[in-house]
């Protein structure tokens, strides 16, 4: 086979395919090794950014070339100092690049205003679970006469008696007048005591 046959054959051509992909692979390695050797070291760990303020957080972020992002504030947690920072992202400890942004998220000022129910007759099986879901704590348990043992008579929060739609701090300490149940039974007692008594006075006539 001359030359020119040979330039013109399949064979040729496929081993000038092989070496165009392996000088694209060498070439795509060396620029991979490259980018890691001129970035490795320059990682940044992000810092703990939770009970922060937002300024507090913008001064130690400027430190270490980072930025940041305020996403939203969240419902109040005591826990956590009023407007500092709750939750972050990325979570402390991670590595990022220069002038990462870091998203937050803050504490509100304080508990909000949440709905009263309406739980008047209804049991304390049924109560307690409703309150508890929407924020509020349960305080003492009193009774008083009622044919319905546990139901629900009336609500307290510190001092004031509640109403259904009543607007009230979530968290709130809720006392709740409870019926005894004893009520009508009392009354049978009397009432059988007073057959009794007029069958004794008949049996005597």
């Amino acid at each position: 086979m001359t030359l020119g046959q040979y330039l013109i054959s399949k064979s040729f051509f496929k081993r000038l395919a092989l070496a165009v992909v392996i000088v694209f692979a060498v070439v795509f390695l060396i620029l991979q090794y490259l980018s890691f050797a001129t970035d490795h070291g320059n990682e940044i760990v992000v810092p703990d950014l939770r009970k922060l303020t937002e300024e507090q957080v913008g001064d130690k972020l400027d430190e270490l070339d980072l930025e940041y992002v305020l996403l939203d504030t969240v419902d109040y947690n005591q826990d956590f100092p009023k407007y500092s920072v709750v939750k972050q992202d990325p979570l402390p400890g991670a590595k990022v690049k220069e002038g990462r942004k870091i998203y937050i998220k803050v504490n509100s000022s304080g508990f909000g205003d949440v709905t009263v129910p309406d739980l008047v007759e209804k049991t304390l099986r049924q109560a307690e679970p409703t309150l508890k879901a929407l924020g509020f704590e349960i305080g003492k348990k009193t009774y008083k006469p009622y044919l319905g043992k546990d139901m629900v008579l009336e609500m307290y929060s510190s001092g004031k008696k509640l109403r259904a739609g009543d607007k009230i701090k979530k968290s709130s300490v809720i006392d709740l007048v409870l019926g005894d149940g004893k009520v009508g039974f009392e009354e049978s007692d009397s009432t059988k005591v007073e057959n009794e008594n007029e069958i004794e006075t008949e049996n005597a006539e």
